[in-house]
């Protein structure tokens, strides 16, 4: 019988029972550099507090993923390294969660190709992320941009994940996942969990340009994203610049007034206040006033975890290290889930 330390280890690496269900979150982001603010408050805030809550965590860096969209090969290996010191320095602890890069695991691509063999072509066609991004291909579109939700669902059920975090824009991604789980049980016997969404409480963080819609670091106006790796002089000129409107006081009223609101929400989200305690002190404030008190909390927020990137952008090799180390464990994880559902399909 397994000794109570051995059962732990066994069961964080899913050997333990073919149907024993083992609470396990798995969450990725693609190598885009350096995130911004958004990805800060709707993803890698929470990615923190969740390594603290759950004992089986996988965060993944989404280099496969990424070539969705054209990259230059230095651009991408420079960007991995870049995503991965950032995170690292908002929190992310590799004794916590296993940070790997998912390209170190060949099993994330094997096991996409038997569940896009699951999955029918009009349930991809109907996404809108294929619709919005196939736009921006000269409405072409490459098959790795139709099927990287497929690419995904695998990214998830590879390792029997229980919960995933999501943004509002990647719940239909999720739901696919839900149903590729549940078509692959029917036809094999249950053997994937259905995994459950972990939605952040954090509002969407808007571009300060243009508060209809998100704030990206693809969008072409420059002073529209707040990276986590600005400097102070850059914040405060992107906040002062920030689209708001003509009434001078500070309310809270998306429908209404989305720019002042735009603002408030992230006031409120990098202070840890409500959105009512922000409004209390922002009492007397023009709006002109209140987007320097604003920027002011950013640079205060991302002072340290600024510092921390620059040191750990100085040593490449720790970083290639830290994602290589999370692959063995990542690895070590899927390869027994992976050689059931070989056996399951008919591989071996």
């Amino acid at each position: 019988m397994a000794t109570p330390s051995g059962l732990m280890r066994a069961l964080h690496r899913g050997t333990v029972g073919q149907n024993m269900v083992v609470d396990r979150i798995f969450s990725g982001i693609q190598p885009t550099g350096t995130p911004h603010l958004g990805n800060y408050l709707g993803a890698i805030q929470n990615w923190v507090n969740l390594q603290e809550e759950c004992s089986s965590v996988l965060y993944s860096i989404m280099d496969m993923h990424s070539l969705t969209m054209p990259k230059e090969p230095a651009v991408l290996r420079q960007n991995i390294l870049d995503t991965t010191a950032a995170i690292l320095a908002c929190g992310i602890d590799p004794k916590k969660c296993f940070l790997f890069r998912q390209s170190l695991v060949p099993e994330h691509a094997e096991l996409a190709w038997i569940l896009g063999c699951l999955t029918n072509m009009p349930r991809l066609l109907r996404l809108p992320q294929w619709k919005m991004k196939r736009a921006s291909q000269n409405n072409e579109g490459t098959v790795g941009l139709l099927t990287y939700p497929v690419l995904q669902a695998a990214d998830i059920l590879l390792y029997k994940s229980t919960r995933v975090p999501v943004g509002e824009d990647q719940v239909l991604h999720l739901e696919l996942a839900q149903d590729i789980a549940q078509h692959f049980n029917k036809k094999y016997g249950e053997f994937f969990p259905v995994p459950k969404a972990i939605l952040s409480t954090t509002k969407k963080i808007k571009s300060l340009r243009d508060p209809a819609v998100k704030m990206s670091k693809s969008d072409p106006q420059k002073l529209a994203t707040v990276n986590i790796a600005d400097s102070p002089d850059d914040i405060v000129l992107k906040f002062r610049k920030a689209v708001t409107d003509f009434t001078s006081e500070v309310t809270y009223d998306p429908a209404a007034r989305p720019g002042v609101s735009n603002l408030v929400s992230i006031h409120a989200a990098v202070t840890g206040l409500s959105i009512e305690e922000v409004l209390q002190q922002s009492v007397g404030l023009d709006t002109a006033h209140y987007k320097m008190v604003v920027a002011e909390s950013v640079i205060q927020k991302f002072a340290p975890i600024r510092n921390e990137i620059k040191k750990l952008q100085e040593d490449k090799s720790h970083l290639m290290k830290v994602l290589e180390d999370g692959a063995v464990k990542a690895k070590e994880l899927a390869a027994p889930i992976y050689q059931e559902i070989r056996r399951l399909v008919g591989f071996q």
